[in-house]
């Protein structure tokens, strides 16, 4: 086995090292990273960045736009609500005038019926007087007839003379709304 290593060693120094490269084929590496190194920095780099730019852009567009957005939506909300405090306020008003309103039409009406009855009663009432006033003329008559006749009975003669029968007829009537006065008190 010695003989093998020295054999080895020996043959090593007179060949090459197969740790050290060649210096062509470094050479050749080298000018072939340096062309795809500028290949890359040259149209690969710039075709990223023009990539990354764009996309940073419409990222930054898109936020912009959504933050108009936003902000539109929360002026419309805004707005809206305004729309509706003012259709609660409005409605308010209008039921609180439709409240009024039909207050006054109650009383206006109740007015007019209480009038109306008022009107109603005070026709009943003349109509009452009325034909009170026509019972008591005609009962005065029939009255009248009955006591003349009544009276000719008692006394024994005829009354015919009209201003004397008018007197008994009214002194007769006298005599009973007397009577009737006095037993109402």
């Amino acid at each position: 086995m010695n003989q093998l290593i020295i054999s080895a060693a020996t043959e090593g120094e007179k060949g090459t090292n197969p740790l050290v490269p060649n210096i062509w084929e470094m050479g050749v590496v080298l000018v072939g990273f340096a062309v795809l190194l500028y290949i890359v920095v040259k149209f690969v780099v710039p075709m990223f960045e023009k990539t990354f730019a764009e996309r940073a852009e419409a990222i930054e567009g898109g936020i912009a736009k959504a933050e108009a957005a936003q902000a539109e939506a929360s002026a419309a909300l805004e707005e809206y609500k305004q729309q509706l405090t003012d259709a609660r306020a409005e409605a308010n008003r209008i039921r609180e005038e439709a409240r009024a309103e039909g207050a006054q039409i109650l009383a206006d009406l109740k007015a007019k019926a209480a009038a109306e009855s008022a009107r109603i009663t005070e026709q009943a009432h003349a109509a009452i007087e009325s034909e009170r006033q026509a019972a008591v003329v005609s009962l005065r008559s029939e009255v009248g007839t009955l006591a003349t006749t009544l009276a000719g009975r008692i006394v024994g003669e005829a009354l015919t003379d009209d201003e004397r029968a008018a007197r008994v007829v009214d002194r007769f009537l006298a005599d009973l709304e007397t009577q009737s006065a006095g037993a109402a008190k």
